[in-house]
């Protein structure tokens, strides 16, 4: 019996069962793909230790890769459907492709295929290279469970970015007011009086943090795409409009700060907090929001007292 593929080995094949055009939710592609694999009874029943089915697992994984880098798109939720550059990946690698192959070609400006982690990791390279150049024999256990954790929260990331820049901006600017309740902005009861300002001179969220509303954060929030980046106009518009009310402010995006954006945010006399795609991401996993924890595991060392 042949082994089962791992994550990589499920995304052309998952493009094959989606390349009719025809939208699927996951729980009906997922057998599918698995019988263009060829998997047997016994693979299709293997479990992970957390009891989910270890191939959905792997598919999962591959049509996340894939939606992130816009071979896949997701119509609605849980509903997927092949894109051209979808396409053009089954045309290109017919026996398989692997993660690195479709970053390759995110890297040609011509191509289809966008390279999600450049949204989320543009100041340093993706750490994720670490498991692909190193010798996963030299890591320690606690080390390779911190670089899966690390993976996971990147590829939530992108998942999380892509998502937020589908919504509507009244969504987005709620999301960005929740993080920072979440956060404790609220005051010492964890709550405050949320005000969207729609017609304030740029101001789309007031928190109050404490009763009478003496000490307030004032919340602009653009909700940009990719390569749509926030400049300093944007920036002195709101410092404009927080002039009379406050000597301080946070500018959330989805997006980046032009460099001149950021050099007018450190000069400026208001002080004014910037919060990128790559921070907010971030902050939305660490506080929890639009997140939940899915399992838990739990690393365990011997007790020394016990045996002393």
């Amino acid at each position: 019996m042949s082994e089962m593929p791992n994550w990589e080995g499920f995304m052309i094949p998952t493009l094959r069962v989606l390349s009719d055009g025809v939208t699927r939710h996951w729980r009906e592609f997922q057998p599918l793909v698995a019988d263009e694999v060829g998997l047997t009874d016994e693979q299709k029943a293997e479990r992970l230790s957390s009891g989910g089915l270890k191939y959905e697992n792997r598919i999962g994984w591959g049509v996340s890769f894939l939606t992130n880098v816009g071979a896949l798109t997701r119509p609605s939720r849980g509903h997927y459907q092949i894109t051209d550059a979808g396409r053009t990946l089954i045309d290109l690698f017919p026996n398989g492709a692997r993660e690195k192959d479709i970053k390759q070609l995110g890297e040609d400006p011509a191509s289809p295929i966008r390279i999600y982690q450049s949204t989320v990791t543009r100041d340093k390279p993706v750490q994720t290279t670490e498991i692909e150049t190193a010798d996963a024999a030299a890591l320690t256990p606690i080390e390779q469970v911190q670089n899966g954790i690390e993976r996971i929260n990147q590829e939530i990331a992108a998942d999380l970015l892509d998502r937020l820049q589908g919504k509507e901006p009244g969504f987005f600017e709620q999301a960005v007011v929740d993080l920072l309740l979440a956060m404790g902005y609220g005051g010492t009861t964890g709550t405050g009086n949320v005000t969207q300002l729609s017609n304030d001179g740029g101001i789309d969220g007031v928190i109050d943090q404490d009763i009478l509303g003496l000490n307030r954060v004032y919340i602009q929030a653009k909700r940009y795409s990719v390569g749509n980046t926030v400049g300093r106009p944007d920036l002195q518009a709101f410092v404009g409009a927080l002039s009379g009310k406050a000597d301080s402010g946070v500018f959330i995006t989805t997006s980046t700060f032009s460099n001149g954006a950021r050099e007018y945010a450190n000069n400026v006399p208001t002080r004014i907090i910037l919060i990128d795609g790559k921070r907010l991401t971030s902050l939305m996993i660490r506080y929890g929001v639009g997140v939940q924890v899915r399992e838990t595991y739990k690393v365990v060392e011997i007790d020394e007292d016990f045996f002393a």
